[in-house]
């Protein structure tokens, strides 16, 4: 935002009862004196470009079509302490990946232990995931976080298939071989996987055992170009020699590209799986 638009903004925020005479005194100013992200978010002046490259550099994509009341959306839960981490160091683990999630919550359905959240556990995974992986794709500029097979059990499986020019299934077992096929979707192919955390865009559930499930849906980008959507599933498990954080056991990603979706929205993505096809996967 340029130094004419913060004076403008502090004037406005602080209907011009306190006088601002630089760029530090504007940004405290509107920060004091804003009743909530929300409102501050909302202004005018915050224009929908600055909040979408906000976004983009904190490793949070958006379609480039994404309205300003979406990105506002995405931010706010982005910001939200009790959503989801700022950074992967919130997540709890000595090396980012998420630890155990305990939410107060009334509701029972899918959980394995008393006080565990699937459905906040996943959001926090794939928040941690996506960003970490679309770190090593070039054209975001980022410097890359600490990818590797580290992630993954050692029989970790993943199975992809692509639909675009016709369908094509690909299978590694491994970490070591899983977590290079995964990493070249960003690094070699240029690919943004920005995955849709609204209700409708993902699902968890948790085994009795210790499995837990997320399901994700999301669009596919190679710098300004939507190319498709994906839906991927992943099962995690809790490594108790790894300060019992969670690790992929196994990963099914499905992609398809703008010619196999026949009209299919691609703004906000909806799972076309559902929980007992999940459930199938528990047993």
């Amino acid at each position: 935002m340029s130094k004419c638009d913060l004076l403008s903004l502090a004037d406005t925020v602080t209907n011009k009862m306190i006088v601002v005479e630089n760029v530090s005194e504007a940004m405290e100013a509107i920060l004091s004196y804003s009743k909530n992200a929300e409102e501050f978010l909302k202004r005018k002046k915050v224009h929908r470009d600055l909040i979408f490259k906000y976004l983009a550099k904190d490793g949070v994509l958006m379609p480039p079509s994404s309205e300003k009341h979406q990105l506002v959306k995405r931010t706010l839960v982005l910001w939200s302490p009790g959503k989801l981490p700022v950074n992967q160091r919130s997540l709890g683990g000595d090396d980012g990946r998420p630890e155990s999630t305990e939410t107060v919550s009334s509701s029972t359905d899918g959980k394995a232990e008393a006080g565990f959240d699937p459905l906040a556990l996943g959001q926090q995974f794939c928040q941690w995931f996506f960003q970490l992986l679309n770190s090593h794709n070039p054209s975001l500029g980022q410097q890359p976080q600490d990818w590797g097979p580290q992630h993954f059990w050692p029989d970790v499986k993943l199975h992809l298939l692509s639909s675009a020019d016709g369908q094509h299934v690909e299978e590694f077992l491994g970490a070591e071989l899983v977590n290079l096929r995964l990493l070249a979707l960003t690094r070699e192919e240029r690919l943004l996987l920005s995955p849709n955390l609204e209700p409708h865009g993902l699902r968890a559930l948790a085994s009795p055992h210790g499995l837990v499930l997320v399901a994700v849906a999301g669009t596919i980008h190679r710098d300004d170009t939507c190319l498709g959507i994906f839906e991927q599933i992943f099962g995690l498990i809790r490594s108790p020699l790894n300060s019992n954080s969670w690790k992929i056991k196994f990963v099914n990603l499905k992609i398809r590209g703008q010619d196999a979706l026949g009209g299919t929205e691609m703004v906000a993505p909806a799972l076309t799986c559902d929980s007992s096809e999940l459930q199938l996967l528990c047993r």
